[in-house]
């Protein structure tokens, strides 16, 4: 089995790695777009070039060989690379451009759940002139969301009362939008805010089944206490089994079927099957939960805490997701897992550039953490961070606390000019989690 990696981050390195421990021994070959050392090491092969050059990504699979391809980044599914890839006889878990629409343009979302009575929306409009969109922000304020239609590398979404500061600021953030063309696509989303506790699910579907995996907490903000700006995500947590302590079954289960009906009505509106990883980020309220939005891939850092720990083996999974065969029961170590990540000093608004930092791959291991590399260069025996996060452990354990002790004790391992948030998975955190929901949810 040859199988083809497209990407260069965290997230790429840890399906590399979760292929790699595969029991098959596949042959996988990577094309970044700079060079991951993790990566290289374990591949077989890499290229470097531009991955959203849909035609040299396929050519280059041609090249090698490929029997299937795994698409880490969404960037490269919205370039269609997944699409030129199996027009060259390469099937590829990632969707096709067409339903890759899920995340890449947020007004195709919600007019699909809007269309296909799917429960999850929260109140939105969708505008392509900016004073269109002022009614809705007065009447949603102070619970008001502002998105650009299309991607932002994750950091394009403003919230009143956190990034924000009044009705003011969220109109003219929605101008600024559509006069700056602030994401892809010309268009604003005006939404209303959600209240409660963020959760992500990942799932893997082959067109029709949809297997769930643990759910994640990511915490986008940069420094503890959840302040400071957002990132591309500073780190996550899970717990043993599917849920996070203040989640219940029954929260669970809703989501899923939110994403089984997307997935039917992505093939209803498209005529193409979803078969790749799907990422709901579901906000846990009052009641149900309400989808905040999907990706079509894994989550980074969330990708980490799930790959890290699977049970089953990922080139089967792999192979099952584009054959239609999956299975819903994608088997998981009962373990709890906590990532965190070593980002340059001064990241996001002013990072330095060419960092080097020393990771002692050693002692992390010995520590039983895992560790991946992100935005990083190698030269010679020494890396270098780029402006953007560089590296992030895994802390296992059969507890959220213990695992928050091996993946701080891990970045004690990391050394250079750079920082990391201290209080992911803390007893602390993860405690004031569960209050809050308790006071959402007064007498569940």
């Amino acid at each position: 089995m040859k199988v083809l990696v497209v990407g260069n981050g965290a997230r790429e390195h840890a399906i590399v790695s979760a292929l790699a421990e595969s029991p098959t021994g596949p042959h996988v070959y990577a094309y970044m777009g700079t060079k991951n050392p993790g990566i290289a090491r374990l591949a077989k092969e890499h290229h470097i070039g531009n991955i959203l050059n849909a035609k040299d990504v396929a050519d280059y699979a041609v090249k090698c060989k490929a029997n299937l391809a795994v698409i880490g980044p969404e960037a490269p599914l919205g370039a269609g690379v997944a699409d030129a890839l199996e027009t060259n006889g390469v099937l590829t878990v990632g969707p096709k451009k067409i339903a890759a629409q899920i995340e890449t343009d947020k007004t195709f979302t919600r007019r699909l759940l809007e269309k296909h009575r799917i429960d999850g929306n929260p109140r939105f409009g969708i505008y392509t002139k900016t004073e269109d969109a002022f009614d809705l922000i007065d009447e949603l304020t102070p619970n008001v969301v502002i998105k650009p239609a299309g991607l932002t590398g994750g950091k394009g979404v403003k919230v009143q009362g956190e990034h924000l500061k009044d009705a003011e600021e969220s109109k003219k953030y929605a101008k600024e939008i559509l006069n700056t063309k602030i994401g892809t696509i010309p268009a604003v989303v005006v939404e209303e805010k959600l209240i409660g506790e963020e959760f992500t699910l990942q799932a893997f579907v082959d067109g029709h089944t949809v297997a769930g995996t643990p759910t994640v907490q990511d915490h986008k903000r940069a420094f503890d206490a959840d302040v400071g700006p957002n990132t591309g995500g500073m780190g996550s947590y899970s717990d043993c089994g599917n849920l996070l302590p203040f989640l219940t079954k029954k929260d669970y289960d809703k989501a899923i079927k939110i994403m089984e009906e997307t997935v039917k009505a992505i093939w209803k509106e498209t005529g193409t099957p979803y078969r790749g990883f799907l990422y709901g980020q579901f906000m846990a309220g009052p009641k149900e939960p309400k989808l905040i939005e999907y990706n079509a891939r894994l989550g980074d850092p969330e990708a980490m805490n799930i790959l890290s720990i699977i049970d089953s083996d990922f080139t089967e999974v792999c192979e099952r997701i584009i054959g239609g065969t999956l299975k819903r029961n994608v088997a998981f170590k009962e373990k709890a897992t906590v990532v965190k990540y070593a980002v340059p000093a001064g990241y996001p608004d002013a990072p330095k550039n060419n960092v080097e930092i020393k990771v002692d791959e050693k002692k992390i291991k010995e520590l039983g953490a895992l560790v991946y590399y992100a935005s990083v260069r190698e030269e010679g025996r020494r890396i270098y961070t780029s402006t953007s996060r560089a590296v992030a452990v895994t802390g296992i354990a059969n507890t959220i606390t213990e695992a928050e002790s091996i993946a701080e004790a891990a970045m004690t391992s990391i050394k250079g000019d750079i920082y990391h948030r201290k209080d992911i998975g803390t007893r602390n955190l993860v405690r004031s989690r569960v209050e809050h929901m308790k006071e959402i949810r007064p007498n569940a």
